[in-house]
């Protein structure tokens, strides 16, 4: 758990910017329809990204210190299951409303933060690929990232907006509620598709 807290604390530092503004909570305030929509735009806008790119072009690094497109991919997918173990842990433990005026984020925040590729982190040695990345095929990426999805939209639907908004959690920027840490996830996502585009504007982007 101290490891995952280094990594909500790594890939929202930047949203803790956002939060400084004092901005009100209530504006931007999402309801578990976004949250599902959000899910879906941001796998299909992960497919159109890798749609049809060769084993050569997803395992292209920019520079020795910079991920392939494979890791991008292999990445996602792992920190999915890391972040929804401590969405789940949020959720599950007793109601405790009496704490949502600590909450100084929006749900808008939160996103802004998560996407905002100005800041740059560094995972955790567990949730780092390895090499250029496992994926040389996209495919194959997208289909293991459905799978694990399905579990997880299940798990969504099953939950109400207490249960969304009435469990706070501390997190290494201030309290958060459920519906925050089910939100990382799909930001997270959506940060590592702007990287992967970076990634194809280089200049040294194999060609088909």
């Amino acid at each position: 758990m101290k490891r995952l807290l280094f990594l909500l604390f790594a890939v929202s530092a930047a949203t803790g910017t956002v939060t400084a503004q004092n901005q009100a909570v209530g504006a931007g305030q999402r309801d578990k329809a976004f949250l599902l929509d959000y899910y879906q735009q941001t796998l299909t806008d992960l497919q159109r990204a890798v749609d049809g790119l060769n084993g050569a072009q997803l395992r292209f690094q920019p520079a020795p210190d910079k991920w392939s497109i494979s890791q991008c991919l292999e990445h996602i997918i792992a920190t999915e299951q890391a972040l929804l173990g401590y969405a789940k842990k949020t959720i599950s433990q007793a109601p405790n409303p009496e704490r949502r005026s600590e909450i100084n984020v929006s749900d808008d925040d939160v996103i802004k933060g998560m996407t905002d590729r100005s800041f740059k982190a560094q995972a955790p040695g567990e949730l780092a690929p390895k090499e250029a990345g496992k994926y040389t095929n996209a495919d194959a990426a997208i289909k293991d990232l459905r799978k694990q999805r399905k579990e997880l939209i299940g798990y969504i639907d099953g939950l109400s907006s207490d249960d969304l908004r009435n469990r706070i959690a501390d997190s290494p920027f201030g309290p958060v509620d459920g519906f925050h840490s089910l939100l990382y996830i799909p930001a997270h996502t959506a940060r590592h598709t702007l990287q992967i585009e970076e990634i194809k504007a280089d200049r040294k982007f194999p060609a088909k």
